[in-house]
């Protein structure tokens, strides 16, 4: 079956789609995704429908300068880069590239959506994990310098734009190369069976982390009672932190509200390289907490890092209400948001992301 997908490749300011966006035309007309949220998408389903009939990719800009504004205009102020091409099994087997995104499988898709020498070259796509290289140019040196390139953006869980030269020169820029990197999902770690985990554990899955909730005590810590948690885990917190797996994506949520659970806990979590540590108690609590862990030789560098008392001040008072607190700090932290209405900020509201995550995957 071929069909046309359409991604997003490059943003400026206010743009309300990151890279990665993508909207899948079928012949029959059905239409998968989105590359806006709905200002540009039937502009968007034109030029796919045009792909479809002549087999051509092409690239548009949408934005408020485009003389067709008021017709297929971006409302939000910002510009974006798409990229539509014909897709067909031949050319890129999307079931096994989805098959190892939810297997949790570290995979990029490298695609040519510019080439100054050679035009039949846009398009091409190249299947990057840590196995191999899927898919080719037919330049050799090019496809090496591609899947260099996919590899150090897949290491970094990165979605964007490359440039190289036609052979692969590393100084020139006549080739573009979008790069989706489909990385394992974030990690979320929840300490303390309590309710507001239970509540923490559901708003963190809505948002994209694979949850896991740890208790030393057997009867609270059960798949029963959470739900929403990847894995329920009964083992004492900081022997299963030092342990597991932590890196720079993962947010640790310490809500255990006893100190000889969550001092030793936090004492590994603030020596990992955490995003985010953050920590349930009152005023009263946070300060006999840090007395605690400078006793224990918790350095003043580390202690900056902590998060608490945890959460926004949204005035949140249920199990539900915290939650959303924990995950508004968590999410302004990750894009370095203020926590202020939008009402009393000006500029632009979408932060650009260095190393922006790429958006889910179609499943066409």
């Amino acid at each position: 079956m071929t069909f046309a997908l359409a991604s997003v490749v490059a943003t400026s300011a206010s743009a309300p789609r990151r890279p990665g966006a993508a909207l899948a035309l079928h012949p029959d007309g059905t239409v998968l995704g989105s590359v806006s949220g709905g200002c540009v998408e039937g502009a968007v389903v034109e030029v796919a429908t045009e792909v479809l009939a002549t087999g051509r990719p092409r690239q548009v800009r949408y934005g408020i300068a485009d003389d067709e504004a008021f017709a297929v205009g971006l409302t939000c102020g910002g510009t974006i880069e798409v990229f539509v091409r014909p897709v067909t099994p031949a050319d890129l087997d999307l079931a096994a590239v989805a098959a190892q995104v939810e297997a949790d499988h570290p995979v990029a898709l490298a695609t040519v959506v510019e080439h100054a020498e050679d035009d039949r070259l846009v398009g091409r796509t190249l299947v990057v994990d840590d196995l191999g290289v899927t898919g080719a140019t037919g330049e050799a040196f090019l496809d090496r310098a591609i899947a260099e390139h996919a590899r150090g953006m897949l290491a970094q869980g990165g979605t964007g734009l490359r440039h190289v030269g036609p052979r692969g020169e590393r100084r020139r820029d006549e080739v573009a190369v979008f790069v989706e990197s489909f990385a394992p999902r974030p990690r979320m770690l929840v300490f303390g069976a309590i309710d507001f985990a239970a509540a923490v554990a559901s708003i963190g899955r809505y948002l994209g982390f694979a949850v896991t909730v740890c208790d030393a005590r057997a009867r609270f810590a059960t798949d029963l009672r959470f739900p929403d948690a990847d894995e329920v885990v009964v083992a004492w917190p900081h022997r299963y932190l030092a342990e597991t797996r932590v890196d720079a994506r993962t947010v640790i949520c310490v809500l255990t509200h006893d100190p000889k659970f969550d001092v030793p806990v936090l004492q590994v979590a603030l020596r990992s390289p955490a995003a985010y540590v953050g920590v349930m108690g009152s005023r009263r609590t946070h300060e006999d907490r840090l007395r605690r862990l400078r006793e224990v030789g918790v350095d003043e560098a580390a202690l900056r890092r902590l998060r608490s008392p945890i959460g926004l001040d949204l005035g949140a008072r249920t199990p539900q209400e915290t939650a959303v607190s924990i995950a508004a700090e968590i999410v302004a932290l990750r894009h370095g948001g203020s926590g202020r209405p939008l009402t009393d900020t000006d500029g632009d509201i979408h932060r650009g992301d260095p190393r922006p995550a790429p958006e889910p995957p179609l499943h066409v």
